[in-house]
């Protein structure tokens, strides 16, 4: 049994990366105890960073891929996971400290291996994982209600997107409001669910006052003062994302940056609780959310599927099939 994984040697461009038959030896030196086969794997913004060499911790050659959906092929741990069942992983370090789901098979520890019973086809299975958890931990810790005006900064990323449409299952009524630097997306932003779109060209939102009950912060530390400064009194901003660069507040006082009596939450998709993650898939299947990724790309189009995602045609989740 072979990988065949895509290797990226070095933090450069999409063009580092080379194709291998190794027979996931790298992983098992790390001790990890159970194979998956993947069937389908979510892009994210973090493994574009990761390639171009702004994760520090991460040391090359990698296989990268931080989620994947896929069958159990083979484990140590039969009582739990059954050979052929179907399974979902996310982050845990993988793609990170050892190699990711770039790759036909990955191998992962047990505990970072979650059972799923879902008939959804890979591709739709493969774009709720850490995208659509993310969305989806972070709407609860929101404590949404209906009449709510809803920011949502930087909404035409795949988590804004999935974030919609999770909201308008989970809590009709809610008028959402989204983010985006670039005119031309606006009015994609309205067809694609929002009831209004704001600009946001430079790192400043174009409104006045504090017209916001909620907001859910996807551009993260770049632009969270401004956000606050945009939401009203008693109001929750959930800081969830980083696509802005930054990773740490500088400048932030918060107890006058944040809300009047207002609260600060946060979801980190590293958190992964196995009946969150259940309760979410059922979720999507009960209530018949789409949640289907804007494009499909196969393994051996990985350059093409990266290129898409750092373009300005992105509009939503990318999934990498077989």
């Amino acid at each position: 049994m072979t990988c065949a994984p895509l290797w990226f040697g070095s933090p450069a461009g999409r063009r580092c990366c080379t194709w291998s038959t190794d027979p996931c030896r790298r992983c098992a030196r790390v001790g990890l105890s159970s194979l998956l086969r993947v069937r389908a794997r979510g892009l994210n913004h973090s493994e574009v960073f990761t390639r171009e060499g702004l994760s520090p911790s991460v040391r090359f050659p990698r296989v990268l891929g931080i989620e994947c959906v896929g069958e159990v092929a083979s484990t140590t741990d039969p009582s739990r996971l059954l050979v052929g069942q179907r399974a979902i992983s996310i982050m845990g370090e993988m793609g990170r400290d050892f190699d990711g789901s770039y790759a036909d098979y990955v191998l992962l520890p047990n505990e970072q291996i979650y059972p799923v019973e879902s008939n959804l086809p890979w591709e739709v299975l493969a774009a709720i994982p850490e995208t659509c958890y993310t969305a989806y931990g972070s709407m609860l810790n929101m404590r949404l209600a209906a009449g709510q005006r809803v920011l949502v900064r930087g909404a035409t990323s795949g988590v804004g997107m999935a974030f919609e449409r999770l909201v308008r299952a989970a809590v009709p009524g809610v008028r959402l409001v989204g983010s985006t630097r670039s005119k031309a997306r606006e009015a994609l932003l309205v067809q694609g669910g929002f009831d209004e779109a704001v600009l946001d060209p430079d790192g400043r939102l174009r409104v006045e006052g504090r017209p916001f009950d909620r907001a859910l912060e996807l551009v993260g530390p770049a632009t969270l003062k401004d956000t606050c400064a945009h939401v009203r009194e008693g109001g929750i901003v959930c800081s969830t994302g980083q696509l802005g660069g930054k990773w740490y507040m500088d400048g932030f006082d918060p107890i006058t940056d944040l809300p009047p009596d207002g609260f600060l939450t946060s979801f980190y998709s590293g958190d992964v609780r196995g009946e969150r993650l259940a309760g979410l898939v059922s979720f999507v299947e009960g209530n018949a959310v789409d949640v289907g990724p804007e494009r499909v790309f196969a393994l051996d189009q990985m350059a093409d599927a990266h290129r898409f995602l750092e373009g300005s045609c992105c509009f939503g989740k990318i999934v990498v099939t077989e």
